[in-house]
């Protein structure tokens, strides 16, 4: 794992894991989020805001989630997959 991808994984987690499991879709995430949609992750020369994330990989997730680890490793298997980490 690169570690541009265990960084975000790690900021992930702690974002999202407060969510209320299962989610049924991303406006479900918001609240756990500690700056709502303007919260940023950053790890090397990757920064990208949840609404960022949220409008470049929702034709990559496929809700529900029933946990955080389900929901992060779409994410970061969507964010590989457009180029992005």
């Amino acid at each position: 794992m690169s570690d541009v991808r265990a960084e975000l994984r790690e900021q992930f987690l702690d974002a999202f894991g407060g969510a209320d499991f299962p989610v049924e879709n991303q406006m479900d995430l918001v609240p756990a989020l500690p700056d709502g949609p303007a919260t940023r992750f950053e790890a090397g020369d990757v920064s990208l805001t949840a609404m960022e994330l949220a409008a470049k990989l929702g034709s990559e997730q496929e809700f529900p989630y029933a946990t955080a680890e389900e929901l992060v490793d779409d994410i970061l298997d969507g964010l590989e997959s457009k180029g992005m980490i």
